[in-house]
């Protein structure tokens, strides 16, 4: 245990990895946001998630448009709607995190941080979060799933993600709201967070010597 003290006051932390859904932003297109598509466009949900399911990782790791994606999905029929529509509400489902962008940003400029995002999202969608929300104002390089053709649970993401940050492992905090990827992350070496709440990340930030100024609100989100 004094060894790990010791390492962690060697080694300051001089990268964050952060995914964007559940962390930056809300999910892009999860089961909650198909769900609501099925309501509002009056599809059979069991019938779109088996197709969803068949195709979901050829999709995000950028071997399917976001069009090929629709066809195969959604528009293997008519329909009383069009692709614009759709597409239109598929994006209109992504709504940031106010507190945690902040974050992220203060805590670059304080501490001096590289900024990696490792995320699992299809090209269009991960293109318009990226835009919409101006991540790319202080996200240093996006390792996407579309943009790489590697997707998580697959250890080798976070190698690729190392291998551009330059960065030893040891010397990077991981934060992630799906346990099994945050364990992944630290087979590695790489320190992680599962993040479930602004409060708790930030004192998690702090236990790793990041410490916000303005302290932690009363509120979570």
């Amino acid at each position: 245990m004094k060894q790990n003290e010791q390492i962690k006051k060697v080694l300051p932390i001089k990268a964050l990895f952060l995914d964007i859904g559940g962390v930056l932003l809300t999910n892009g297109w999860d089961h909650h946001a198909r769900k609501r598509a099925a309501t509002n466009f009056k599809l059979t949900l069991a019938e779109m998630e088996d197709r969803h399911h068949l195709n979901f990782a050829t999709y995000e790791e950028g071997k399917l448009t976001l069009e090929e994606y629709l066809n195969r999905v959604i528009f293997y029929q008519k329909r009383l709607f069009t692709r614009a529509q759709f597409r239109r509400f598929m994006f209109a489902q992504s709504k940031p995190y106010p507190e945690m962008i902040e974050l992220v940003r203060k805590l670059k400029a304080k501490y001096g941080l590289k900024i990696a995002v490792v995320s699992n999202e299809a090209r269009e969608l991960n293109s318009h979060r990226i835009s919409k929300f101006k991540l790319d104002g202080f996200v240093d390089f996006f390792i996407s799933s579309c943009f790489v053709h590697l997707r998580k649970p697959d250890a080798d993401i976070f190698r690729l993600a190392l291998d551009i940050a330059q960065t030893q492992a040891q010397q990077i905090v991981y934060i992630e709201n799906t346990p099994m990827f945050v364990q992944i992350a630290e087979g590695l070496g790489i320190r992680g967070i599962l993040h479930t709440n602004y409060r708790s990340t930030c004192a998690k930030l702090a236990s790793f010597g990041l410490q916000n100024d303005e302290g932690v609100p009363h509120e979570t989100r």
